[in-house]
């Protein structure tokens, strides 16, 4: 669906990181791992980027998580850090088909950014009773309140700026209802196959998002 979306609210979670509230319009519904597009007009030039979901339903409203850096970071990412509740932004979606569909045990391997549908797929796996690991690459932590609090609800948390292969394997059980969720970047896509591999696993089932 296309819709125009108001902000309702713009909270930093980590290093050179937001995350922003928007209304839900009506009629939409996504579930965690999909993701929306997002499009507006900066300085007289259009843009469009597409964004992960983080938050883990959309019924009161819907998150995504925005990571700004200063020497990658074009006038897009920029504008949306600079939203502020009241402000609106249009939108399309949901789109995706590799998605959290009620899996009873969930591992979610992120990588930077990836760490926002990781947390989202995370609360909604506990809030239906499932089990959850997340393994988390970064060297500049974002979410880190969430991610505490998934820990204190039961989740495996595992956070590490270097390798991911151990801790993969660790996270990995080979029960029949585990599904391996991957978001990152093209380069922590690649390990994360690896390392699936590596411990057994067939990075071939994993769902996927890469984010380029």
């Amino acid at each position: 669906m296309d819709a125009t979306v108001t902000v309702t609210d713009v909270t930093t979670v980590g290093p050179e990181t937001v995350a922003l509230e928007f209304d839900t319009p009506d009629g939409f519904d996504a579930q965690p791992g999909q993701f929306v597009k997002l499009t507006a007009t900066v300085d007289g030039e259009s843009y469009s980027r597409f964004y992960t979901l983080s938050s883990p339903t959309v019924r009161d409203g819907f998150e995504i998580t925005v990571e700004i850096d200063p020497a990658e970071s074009g006038p897009f990412s920029e504008h949306l850090a600079a939203l502020a509740p009241g402000d609106t932004i249009d939108m399309s979606g949901p789109f995706g088909a590799d998605y959290y569909e009620g899996e009873g045990h969930v591992v979610v391997l992120a990588g930077g950014p990836g760490i926002g549908p990781a947390v989202g797929i995370g609360e909604r796996a506990l809030d239906d009773g499932g089990e959850v690991a997340i393994v988390y690459r970064t060297d500049s932590p974002a979410h880190e309140e969430r991610l505490s609090m998934l820990e204190g609800r039961g989740a495996s948390v595992t956070i590490l700026d270097d390798d991911i292969t151990d801790a993969v394997a660790d996270a990995l059980t080979g029960d029949a209802d585990e599904q391996v969720f991957v978001y990152g970047f093209a380069e922590f896509v690649d390990d994360a196959a690896d390392a699936v591999e590596a411990a057994g696993g067939d990075p071939d089932e994993s769902k996927v998002e890469n984010f380029g």
